[in-house]
């Protein structure tokens, strides 16, 4: 089975102070098949995109309320009356304070919620089965199950 794809372009502010800032294209991504995680890519001034990865379920959280700590951070607020989600992102290479619009996050969560409910992310990796596989008797274990050092007592006069 093919994993759903939902996706979302937007254009997200990178705060560079409280005066100023500069737009940054992004795409939100989310797969079926990686039920925990969102995708984010940043398409900025360089050679190569910048991608970061975060649960879903830290997105979530912030769009109501402060959230996160270490690499990635998030909360609600206000700014000049519009509902925003700010991310304070945080790695070696820098730190970056990201303005997207609440309205468009929420509405791209939504989709992502109804293609996988929050609570049914495990089914959906398929640990079961895979550890049903892992786990299963096969022929070549029978070698190994059996007594690696035969009794000493001869049989029938030996």
């Amino acid at each position: 089975m093919q994993p759903t794809v939902v996706e979302r372009e937007l254009e997200l502010k990178l705060i560079l102070s409280p005066e100023r800032s500069i737009p940054v294209p992004a795409r939100l991504s989310y797969r079926s098949d990686d039920p925990f995680a969102i995708h984010v890519t940043f398409h900025i001034n360089s050679a190569l995109p910048v991608n970061w990865t975060f649960a879903r379920e830290l997105l979530v959280e912030g769009v109501f309320r402060p959230c996160g700590h270490g690499d990635v951070r998030v909360w609600p607020t206000k700014v000049d009356g519009r509902s925003v989600v700010l991310m304070a992102l945080s790695s070696p290479d820098g730190d970056a304070l990201l303005e997207a619009p609440a309205a468009q996050i929420s509405a791209w969560l939504e989709r992502t919620l109804r293609v996988v409910p929050p609570g049914s992310e495990g089914e959906r990796l398929g640990l079961d089965d895979g550890l049903a596989e892992l786990l299963a008797v096969t022929p070549a274990d029978d070698l190994w199950l059996r007594d690696p050092w035969p009794s000493d007592e001869s049989k029938d006069g030996e």
